[in-house]
Order: C-alpha cells, then structure tokens, then sequence
C-alpha cells in the first residue's frame, strides 16, 4: 500500500517553515561572529578626519581646571608605564570626557588605542592615538590640526611609520575661544599637559607646524628645538630633509624668520626638563602635495627611530 504524497498547500508551509528556520539560526550565527570589519575596529584615519573637518572658530573650547590636568597627568602617565592595562586607561581617558576606539590599524596590522573628545562640548580636548604593540617612546604633535592643513594627516602616516609612538592631536580650531585653544601658546591647555607628562616620562616629541610659502620663500622647511638645545636628532631630521630634496632652514645655524618656535610652551616646558624637543614648520608646497608629505613622513620616521 502506498503512503499517500503530503497536499501540496503543507508541502509549501514546510518549506517556508523551514527557509524561515534556516535565516534565523543563519542571522545568529552572525550576529555570534564579528565580520572581519568589526573585529578590527574603527580606521583612526576616519575618526581624526571627522575631528579636523567639524573645527571651526566659533567652537566652544576651555581649559581643564586643576582636578583634570591632574587626572590628564596620570593618564599620560600610565599611558607610558602601563600601555597595556587598557580598561584602566579607558576609565582615566573617558573622565576626561574621551571616548575609547581599540582595534588593529588596517595600515599596519599593530593594534591600538584612539581616545577621541570630539568637541560634543566645551572639553574640545581632541585626539590621543597610540600604538598599542610596543612601548611608547615618540609623541608626534599636531596641535594647529585644520589650520595648518595637512599636518594631521602628516602626523598620522609619521605614527603609521614609528612603531612605539603616540600621535597627540589638539581638538579645536586654534583661534577658538579667542585663542585660548591655541595649544602650543597655551600653557593651561589639556594638550601641554599631556605633552609635558610625556616629556618628563622620556618621551621624545616632534611637534609639525605649516607656513605659507611667501613667509620664507626660500626655505621648504624650518628645523628647531624652540627654546631647548640643539639635539642630535634634530640635526638628523634637518640632514634627512635635505638629502630628500627639500631645503631645510635649521634655525641653530641662521635666522628662518619668525618659524623657530621660540614662543612654543611645550618647548619651553622640554627645555626646563630637559627632555628632546623637535619644532618642524613645512611649506604650504610640501604640504599640499602627498608626495612631499610621504618623503617627509619617511624621515621623520627614520630618524626618530634612531632617537
């Protein structure tokens, strides 16, 4: 006796049941599995474009009162002495009023660490990115990010280039809240205090800067230490610029007009640690063509790897 066939109307409900059975268990497996984007976290290119896009003058920005330099101190601090206790340095950073981004760099596959404070308010203390696969040993400082154009982007592929460096981006326009967000004049910013932590933990820091061609025509570069002593490294710097084609001012030998940072805070603050202090100020012509920039970003990172 043959077993009668199913009707076909419950031969379809079976079939739907079990499509709709299979996206379901389909969907959680997903959802249990991070793609490979996900795993490796944001592109810190993308979150410090969007910083320096959304900078403008009329942005609210003030100083850290004495409680957040404080909390800024020891988070530099533990930044240097304990780089991998990564929930403790979140919990210090987000006091701060920044936000925690971890993932891999899909430029250099090293893991990292970006603490954004993306001027949601008057804390426009903006970006803290550090290599988390060695030991920091480098700051690369943009503190005129927007405003010297280009020099963000410079200072990420420099960072991109310098295993154990930290990259220190200011968070607001620098004629913000009528100046006081110009951080390397200003000694009460979030962003000194960072720098000068790292200072006095031995951390070597080159601060990049940008000038319109016209203020020294003659020059594509200024190389100075502002108000500390000549360094080794910075020599260094200045003969590697040269030998990439540009014609390097080095402020120790003569006169490069008002492009020697001898105003710069966080200079002054090196000088009286006596820790390595490096001001690079870069034509408006360097900056503006992407070759130039890699050529630069090549020395810089060669060199401070010797430091």
């Amino acid at each position: 006796m043959r077993t009668p066939l199913p009707a076909a109307g419950s031969t379809r409900r079976g079939l739907i049941a079990a499509a709709t059975l299979a996206l379901l268990v389909s969907g959680a497996c997903a959802d249990a599995q991070p793609t490979s984007e996900q795993q490796r976290g944001p592109d810190p290119e993308v979150l410090i474009d969007e910083l320096t896009a959304g900078l403008s003058r009329d942005n609210p920005y003030r100083d850290p009162d004495t409680e957040e330099r404080a909390t800024a101190r020891r988070a530099a601090r533990s930044l240097v002495t304990e780089p991998n206790a990564a929930n403790d340095l979140d919990q210090v950073f987000g006091d701060l009023g920044f936000r925690a981004h971890h993932g891999t760099d899909p430029v250099t596959d090293r893991p990292f660490a970006l603490y954004l404070a993306d001027g949601s308010d008057d804390r426009s203390w903006g970006a803290v990115l550090v290599d988390r696969g060695t030991a920091p040993r480098t700051v690369i400082e943009v503190p005129h990010p927007g405003f010297d154009i280009n020099t963000e982007k410079l200072g990420l592929a420099v960072h991109r280039k310098t295993p154990g460096s930290v990259l220190l981006v200011a968070g607001a326009h620098r004629q913000a809240a009528d100046s006081d967000a110009d951080v390397a004049h200003n000694d009460r910013s979030l962003f000194h205090t960072l720098a000068t932590e790292f200072a006095r933990n031995d951390l070597d820091q080159i601060q990049l800067h940008g000038f319109a061609d016209r203020n020294l025509p003659t020059s594509d570069a200024v190389v100075s230490t502002g108000s500390a002593p000549v360094t080794p490294v910075a020599r260094r710097i200045a003969d590697g610029l040269s030998g990439a084609g540009l014609n390097a001012c080095r402020a120790w030998v003569r006169k490069c007009g008002q492009l020697e940072g001898k105003t710069n805070q966080q200079g002054r603050a090196a000088a009286e640690l006596e820790a390595v202090f490096v001001h690079l100020e870069l034509s408006w012509s360097v900056r503006r063509d992407a070759e130039a920039r890699g050529r630069v970003a090549d020395v810089l990172a060669a060199q401070l790897a010797v430091a």
